[in-house]
């Protein structure tokens, strides 16, 4: 098994890469998803933030637990030190006999490039980002920009990265630029 990292920094388009890379018949995993289980079932969590105003109708409350993490970097630590080992945990545990993608949003911040035989970073500009993560969340620039900043710049994960695939035109230019990507894995 391959097993491939999908990674760019926020509203980067990390999603859309994921959709076009399935719909082409290749098995595809998303970590966000794994922290919304993570979410919705950790104890620890909730007795970590339960002095917090994170909990709707008992349950944590993703959008409110965004907001105060990213407006305290110690609390994003603490949340981040419960969640990702067991997103390690789980993507260790992936098993298939074929190519693997998996999504991982913060990769390099949460140390687990070496999980992975290769890295994809998906690139686009900031002012970009930050209108795309404005329109999809519903943000105020400033919260926008702080979730933003919460992440190291491109360039040295860049550097990092085995495929790079910038997304700052259209539709059609991104399924390109998936395409030329996903040639070369096969070649490799």
């Amino acid at each position: 098994m391959v097993k491939i990292a999908i990674t760019g920094n926020i509203a980067a388009g990390k999603s859309e890469v994921e959709k076009i890379i399935a719909a082409k018949g290749y098995v595809v995993y998303d970590a966000d998803k794994f922290t919304h289980q993570i979410l919705a079932s950790s104890q620890e969590i909730k007795d970590t933030f339960k002095d917090y105003d994170v909990f709707e109708n008992g349950e944590i409350s993703r959008k409110k637990l965004g907001a105060l993490v990213f407006a305290n970097k110690k609390l994003k630590e603490k949340l981040e030190n419960i969640i990702h080992p067991v997103i390690k945990e789980m993507i260790i545990n992936i098993s298939s006999e074929e190519l693997v993608f998996v999504s991982v949003p913060l990769l390099y911040e949460a140390n687990m490039a070496d999980l992975f035989d290769y890295v994809i970073f998906v690139s686009a500009n900031e002012n970009i980002r930050l209108k795309r993560l404005m329109e999809r969340n519903r943000l105020t620039k400033e919260e926008a920009m702080l979730r933003i900043n919460a992440q190291a710049s491109e360039a040295p994960k860049i550097k990092k990265s085995d495929f790079i695939i910038q997304n700052n035109g259209n539709f059609e230019e991104l399924e390109n630029n998936i395409n030329h990507v996903l040639t070369r894995i096969e070649q490799v």
